[in-house]
């Protein structure tokens, strides 16, 4: 193709490649039209021939069947649009058969399944087989598999659900030890603090921190790595809460093993003058929820036992059953206002986090008139574990969640918490806090059915003020792929779940954070076979 131009500009001449003399005379107003936009315009639509022309050649030569150069333009810039659209090549039959579901029944007693890929292949190449017939054999092997893979995983949850859940021999050997301890030694029953560190205890320009356990080695772990970690641990106070049964253990520890010049309050509930009083709504609360679990759960047999549930569904519904979400422990940090009445700030750890900085810059944050400091949970590199939403934890079918809660809003975490008493004391935060439990129990646990973060999120809505995440890491008891680089440069690390680190299951890379804080040494250690590493 050859294109010719007049020295004038005004005739142009286009030379087919055929031979054929063919003329197409542009007869061009100097005043409307620029030439060299006509020139250049001229010069693109050949280019963009010679284009088309090398394209279609190109997917003629390489394709097995035929099509026109058009065609084979369109079937290589986009299926569809200039060609036809190209088939697939996986017959149609196949499609149609794995769509339909296979029963579990169907696969019962059934032999003549393959177990693995390679006796699927072996015997796809020994028999003689139609479409369909592979397709059945393929939906049967996988069918199978996937059914062993759901046992195989809901019994992993069976396992660390009964693992969590019980007392490591470890642990009660050592609270058995320290309780005698308690008994025959009066050095491990002294008054905690000392009569002269007593004012201490209420005056507000010292750090207070707030621990509840009735773990003593989780105790330990918690306050080794705050006084250890401390710039100025002279002026830091911590008031650890803890029960009946577990007062002596706790009191004989922290005798025996002081964290001078740091200052250690042990009390039981009961020592508690408000908490003695009369009708507590927690503990009111607490024990009708235990009524109805039993009844609405059926106990652990009958949820490892739904054909309907997806693992992690039940595994959710495990962890309802967990001693943790139902010990007082974990619900009496909702009462702090009436335990410290005298204090303006706390910050509340829950003990199976570890601290790795100096808390004290903590008092520095402006709260803004918030009465909660959380880091939220809907924001982060882990998409696992902060990935949490209130549609996360409440249940957005029922109408009263619904209607006053908005299912995107980023949820918080509880672990590492700043609360501003002095703030709190001024709003209803508490009457919330139990109205909506009360509610939950009412509708069988149609609210919500885990833990005490449901109605905390509910009862602090609106007053919580939102901290950096240096601040407090959270999943190292169950996200196990949390690395050891990453959960050391954390402030505060959490091993929030059941992989909790004085337990056999905890994770392995993880646990040594935990456990560089426990003495290898310490008498009740190695006498209880305590692992430290």
């Amino acid at each position: 193709m050859q294109l010719l131009i007049s020295p004038s500009l005004r005739h142009v001449t286009v030379l087919p490649g055929n031979g054929v003399r063919e003329f197409i005379k542009v007869k061009v107003r100097a005043r409307r039209v620029s030439y060299r936009m006509l020139f250049y315009s001229l010069l693109f639509f050949t280019f963009l021939l010679r284009f088309v022309f090398l394209v279609s050649t190109a997917d003629t030569i390489d394709a097995e069947t035929k099509c026109s150069s058009l065609g084979c333009l369109g079937k290589r810039l986009r299926p569809g649009i200039l060609g036809r659209r190209l088939e697939s090549a996986v017959p149609e039959v196949i499609y149609q058969v794995l769509e339909q579901p296979l029963g579990n029944d169907e696969l019962k007693g059934r032999d003549d399944i393959p177990q693995t890929l390679e006796e699927f292949m072996d015997e796809v190449k020994n028999s003689i087989f139609d479409a369909k017939a592979f397709a059945l054999k393929l939906r049967e092997m996988v069918t199978l598999l996937e059914q062993r893979t759901r046992n195989a995983k809901i019994q992993e949850y069976l396992y660390r659900h009964v693992a969590s859940s019980s007392i490591p021999k470890q642990l009660l050997c050592l609270a058995l030890r320290l309780a005698h301890e308690h008994s025959t030694n009066a050095a491990a029953r002294r008054q905690l603090p000392l009569p002269e560190l007593v004012p201490a205890l209420v005056d507000n320009s010292y750090f207070h921190f707030v621990l509840a356990s009735d773990n003593v080695l989780a105790a330990s772990v918690v306050a080794n790595s705050l006084v250890q970690n401390a710039l100025r641990p002279e002026k830091f106070v911590l008031h650890i809460i803890t029960d009946r049964k577990t007062y002596s253990p706790m009191q004989a520890w922290f005798s025996l093993h002081p964290l001078s010049p740091a200052i250690i309050e042990v009390k039981a509930l009961h020592h508690f003058d408000w908490f003695a009083k009369g009708k507590v709504p927690v503990l009111e609360a607490m024990e009708k929820d235990l009524r109805v679990r039993s009844r609405f759960r059926g106990g652990s047999s009958a949820i490892v036992e739904s054909n309907t549930d997806k693992p992690h569904v039940i595994a959710a519904k495990l962890q309802t059953l967990g001693p943790k979400y139902n010990s007082v422990m974990n619900h009496i940090r909702i009462h702090l206002p009436e335990l410290f009445p005298s204090l303006n700030k706390v910050v509340f750890l829950d003990d199976d986090i570890v601290v790795q900085t100096d808390l004290s810059p903590l008092w520095d944050i402006d709260m803004n008139g918030k009465v909660n400091g959380a880091v939220e949970t809907c924001r982060g590199q882990d998409k696992f574990v902060m990935s949490k939403r209130l549609k996360n934890y409440l249940n957005f079918s029922h109408p009263s969640i619904a209607k006053n809660f908005n299912p995107n809003e980023c949820a918080w975490a509880y672990g590492m918490n700043i609360f501003d008493l002095e703030a709190w004391r001024k709003t209803n935060i508490s009457i919330t806090y139990h109205h909506w439990v009360e509610e939950n129990l009412k509708s069988g646990l149609s609210l919500w059915q885990l833990g005490t973060l449901p109605p905390g999120l509910i009862a602090f809505h609106g007053h919580v003020h939102v901290i950096d995440p240096f601040w407090h890491m959270l999943g190292l008891g169950y996200q196990e792929t949390t690395s050891l680089a990453d959960a050391e440069t954390a402030g505060v690390i959490h091993f929030n779940g059941r992989a909790k680190p004085w337990l056999d299951i905890a994770f392995p890379q993880l646990r040594p954070l935990w456990a560089k804080y426990i003495d290898s040494s310490d008498k009740f250690i190695t006498g209880c076979h305590i692992r430290t590493s």
